[in-house]
């Protein structure tokens, strides 16, 4: 299969004709042919085709041939050549999000973001987003949600598209009927779907329990752990992380701490304060754990505590945002060091954090040896990937790591996320990481659609 770039052109002819230029005619060996087989997204037709005088890549189709295959708007564009397919125009990537539609920002506060994929992939690809509520199941097609050349959002029905890239904002919604509903059908139609959904903090550990490659990196954690076995844990570690299994933003996490001579120690956020408490037995710590969460205990995770690097005393971890490139392999393309705040229970931002790049932090701790510590890291963020994917039932294309370095250079991982925030890209260090990242998105969106040679440039 061979990609290859043309530019896309409208004519008013009601017939359905595509006007190939000579180059183009010649590249696609369709010199002679009468007819060929025309693809966008999900559909197929049959058109006439004519040759037409003018130098380099250009296609011209009817308004009849348009308006069947629903193509959105002219311009620069892939296309490629398959064995029953002599023409195909794409990728139509949509992107799987949700909002309260308002013509400015229709996706609330991912529309940013999603603004930026669609104008970085304009050149290469048909880039647009869509709701659940924008698929016609009956019809085979998406009201979805495009850009024009000033910048603004408007509204054009296409075909299913070649892959789905899920940006579901909601663990809730995900976990709906319909939702699960609506992947399921998307796969049956062939159309790639990543990420699939969010994980849970137990998921991860269950997905690689058995994963040799992987078990070294991970601390023993325990999901819905009786009493007994946390107070065992602490014993074991002297402290560990309690926190929900469906958290995120350093919500509702407990770093547990037991000093055979001191007793035991509960860290918490509450509000915007750092909360210390001390208990002098076991029993009194599970009493306050119980009254402030009852039946919720059943879905939390007893994590072991690992000694992290520190800087002016406070524990370093890091976020490695993770994707596939073009050639379908896991490549760690942002990285940023998170410092906690004082007497934080986490390194969240939110929490009294700071944002490093991860040259600063890990010169500040290993010195001349910062390259080689974050050379490991980035293989054991690969090796990690990897294993997850191996061990994953759906299609994945992007992954945010929690890692950590212990005092001793071991590297762990303490969660994953399917669906990772971008707050590290706003360091300025980090922006043009951020934008290697939906390049990254883009690349492998190409790949899953068949618009990248295997083997290719990535």
């Amino acid at each position: 299969m061979s990609l290859t770039s043309c530019h896309v052109h409208f004519s008013p002819s009601s017939e359905r004709i595509v006007y190939l230029s000579g180059s183009l005619l010649r590249s696609l060996k369709l010199s002679g042919k009468k007819t060929i087989q025309l693809k966008f997204g999900h559909e197929t037709l049959t058109a006439a085709v004519k040759p037409i005088n003018r130098q380099g890549n250009h296609l011209y189709l009817s308004a009849g041939v348009r308006q069947t295959i629903k193509v959105p708007k002219a311009g620069s564009i892939s296309y490629v050549q398959g064995e029953d397919i002599d023409l195909q125009l794409g990728p139509l990537i949509g992107v799987l999000t949700d909002g309260d539609r308002k013509s400015d920002s229709p996706f609330g506060s991912r529309s940013g973001y999603i603004r930026q994929l669609i104008r970085m992939g304009e050149r290469k690809a048909y880039v647009f987003a869509f709701t659940p509520r924008d698929v016609n199941w009956t019809k085979e097609t998406v009201n979805g949600y495009f850009l024009n050349s000033a910048g603004a959002w408007y509204r054009k029905v296409v075909p299913l598209p070649d892959v789905v890239y899920n940006r579901l904002p909601s663990r809730y919604a995900e976990t709906t009927a319909s939702i699960m509903s609506m992947r399921e059908r998307f796969v049956r139609k062939g159309v790639p779907f990543f990420n699939w959904s969010f994980f849970n903090k137990s998921d991860v550990y269950k997905l690689l329990d058995k994963d040799v490659e992987a078990l070294e990196h991970l601390p023993e954690s325990v999901n819905n752990p009786r009493s007994e076995k946390i107070k065992e844990m602490l014993e074991t570690h002297h402290f560990i992380y309690f926190k929900p299994t469906a958290g995120s933003l350093g919500i509702g996490i407990y770093r547990l701490t037991y000093h055979p001579k001191r007793g035991y120690f509960a860290r918490y956020r509450r509000g915007n304060t750092n909360v210390l408490l001390r208990f002098t037995n076991f029993n009194s710590l599970m009493r306050m754990l119980e009254t402030r969460h009852g039946s919720g205990l059943g879905r939390y995770v007893s994590q072991q505590g690992v000694r992290l690097i520190e800087i002016d005393g406070c524990p370093i971890d890091f976020r490695f945002h993770m994707h596939k490139n073009g050639r379908n392999e896991w490549v760690p393309v942002g990285i940023g060091a998170k410092k906690a705040g004082r007497g934080s229970v986490t390194t969240h931002i939110k929490n009294g954090g700071s944002l490093l790049t991860p040259e600063q932090a890990l010169s500040r701790v290993f010195g001349d040896k910062a390259d080689e510590m974050l050379a490991k890291a980035k293989s054991v963020s690969v090796k990690l990937s990897q294993a997850i994917e191996r061990n994953f039932p759906h299609t994945l294309g992007e992954l945010g790591l929690d890692i950590g370095i212990d005092k001793d250079g071991e590297v762990w991982m303490f969660e994953a996320n399917a669906k990772p925030g971008r707050s590290i890209f706003a360091h300025p260090s980090l922006r043009a990481q951020g934008r290697d990242s939906m390049s990254h998105i883009l690349e492998h969106c190409m790949y899953l659609s068949k618009f990248k040679e295997q083997g290719g440039e990535d």
